[in-house]
């Protein structure tokens, strides 16, 4: 099972370029589902109303399982296609990436929009930042006080982010920690046999 994946940290934007007429604006976006994917596809259309294609590819999933790649009537595997490989070529996912072609009078034929898709992807994802992120898992704490500097000193040393704190009579702890590390840093806290912890999924 994976426990972490490639994405993008940022998007981008307004890349363009031309070839034989035409002009090819490229934009790459990391996201959350297909909804986000069809909420930022109307944004674009309500951009560029008079675009006369918005090509696109995207792909979901820890392991991009969940993918489609989309010609909006380009000759069959021109654009959609080309535009994924690029996709997969970075080995991201959680990621849309689309190009907008102007018709500019002059066809280009199946290979010609092929190099100009890939190049429109090539160079969107190009100019992106690729980051790694890791799945998470939230695991809470209840302990005393004279145990706070041990368990604080695990959190630390696993890297875990605080998301919650409550002291009052007793000290209470929410945090995210990787799942990866989940198992190794549940058995840190084994000595410290009052300390109550539960884990969400």
């Amino acid at each position: 099972m994976s426990y972490s994946y490639l994405t993008l940290s940022n998007k981008i934007e307004d890349i363009s370029f031309k070839e034989k007429g035409s002009r090819f604006i490229s934009y790459a976006y990391p996201v959350l589902d297909e909804e986000d994917v069809k909420k930022k596809l109307a944004d674009l259309w309500a951009l560029h109303p008079d675009a006369t294609h918005i090509c696109y590819a995207y792909r979901l999933g820890l392991e991009g399982e969940d993918y489609r790649a989309n010609d909006d009537g380009e000759p069959s595997g021109s654009a959609g296609l080309p535009i994924y490989n690029q996709i997969l070529s970075k080995n991201i996912t959680f990621v849309l990436v689309a190009s907008v072609r102007y018709y500019g009078g002059t066809k280009l034929g199946v290979p010609g929009l092929v190099k100009a898709y890939k190049q429109s992807a090539q160079l969107a994802l190009d100019e992106a930042e690729i980051t790694e992120k890791h799945l998470t898992e939230k695991v809470g704490f209840e302990f005393s006080y004279e145990d706070q500097g041990a368990v604080m000193r695990n959190v630390d040393r696993f890297g875990a982010e605080v998301l919650e704190t409550e002291f009052t009579d007793s000290c209470r702890l929410l945090v995210s920690v990787k799942k990866q590390d989940v198992d190794n840093f549940l058995a840190s806290f084994e000595p410290l046999y009052k300390v109550k912890i539960q884990k969400f999924e």
